[in-house]
């Protein structure tokens, strides 16, 4: 199906997933930490530490972007907190870590490496509990008080930086590793890879990003990394995921997920423009509203 057949779905910003298990969309409030000047640096120093194949100012479109997507607005939202009532418990920070699927665990603990006595330090031993456990992930039993004290802790830079950290480990170099792999030279092509993995993930099951891109392949014959026409492999892939997204594998994030296929009509309007460099400014419509990336 070619990108301009997308249907665009209903329009509700998507939550983002872990590496190992699927996550639910839903609508989030626009929570931010008092000091957006130094929100906005801390996605600058992020981008110039790993391009990862793109300028500092192509990887940082692509951050916005996904921003966008996440929560309608491309500045980073380091204090958002939400219990989605989707079976993974608290989704909170600028990726939408999760306290049942591992990598909100992952930020609180790189932050209590730096700073001991921060407000979140206390939940760690209930976030292992939970996330070694084999049933009830879900559970907001022991996180009582956690969204109060992630909004406290994201006003302080290195809990920022924490969660720029665990971002740029788990989701933007293994989505730079596979684009790499698959030969995606495009900045565009990179930032697809990132977004997917963000909401995705880059697990093995059967809605991650490397099943979706093992389908790809196999449509196209093979990977630009084989001579296969990038463009048309990306477009392809956009796709395959928005046929994923419009019906998950993963019954828990069906419903929800069918309900940000915009997201990928979004990115394949930039393809169908031509500005596969992601330059700057670009003007970006999804769910229902019209946006400005420097």
């Amino acid at each position: 199906m070619p990108i301009g057949a997308f249907d665009a779905g209903k329009p509700v910003p998507s939550i983002s997933k872990p590496l190992a298990a699927p996550t639910a969309v839903a609508t989030k409030p626009l929570t931010k930490p008092a000091t957006d000047d130094l929100n906005v640096s801390a996605a600058y120093q992020a981008a110039r530490q790993a391009p990862g194949g793109m300028t500092p100012d192509q990887k940082l479109r692509a951050e916005h972007l996904t921003s966008l997507f996440e929560n309608s607005t491309i500045d980073l939202q380091y204090a958002y907190t939400e219990a989605l009532k989707d079976g993974r418990g608290i989704t909170a920070g600028r990726a939408g870590f999760t306290s049942g699927t591992g990598d909100m665990l992952e930020v609180i603990q790189k932050y209590t490496a730096q700073v001991p006595n921060n407000p979140l330090a206390r939940y760690l031993p209930r976030l292992n509990a939970i996330n070694a456990a084999k049933h009830g992930k879900g559970s907001l039993v022991g996180l009582e008080g956690l969204q109060a004290a992630w909004h406290q802790a994201a006003n302080d830079p290195k809990f920022r930086a924490a969660q720029d950290a665990v971002v740029d480990e788990q989701y933007y170099q293994p989505a730079m590793q596979t684009a790499d792999q698959q030969g995606l030279k495009t900045p565009l092509a990179r930032a697809v890879m990132y977004d997917t993995i963000i909401q995705h993930g880059g697990g093995d099951d059967p809605d991650g990003l490397p099943a979706l891109v093992a389908a790809t392949d196999k449509a196209m014959g093979g990977s630009p990394a084989q001579g296969v026409n990038e463009h048309a492999w990306v477009e392809k892939f956009l796709s395959v995921r928005h046929a994923d997204l419009a019906h998950a594998h993963d019954p828990s994030t069906r419903k929800a997920w069918a309900e940000s296929v915009d997201r990928v009509n979004a990115l394949g309007a930039i393809a169908q423009s031509g500005n596969w460099n992601l330059q700057g400014p670009m003007n970006v419509s999804v769910y229902g509203s019209r946006y400005t990336v420097p």
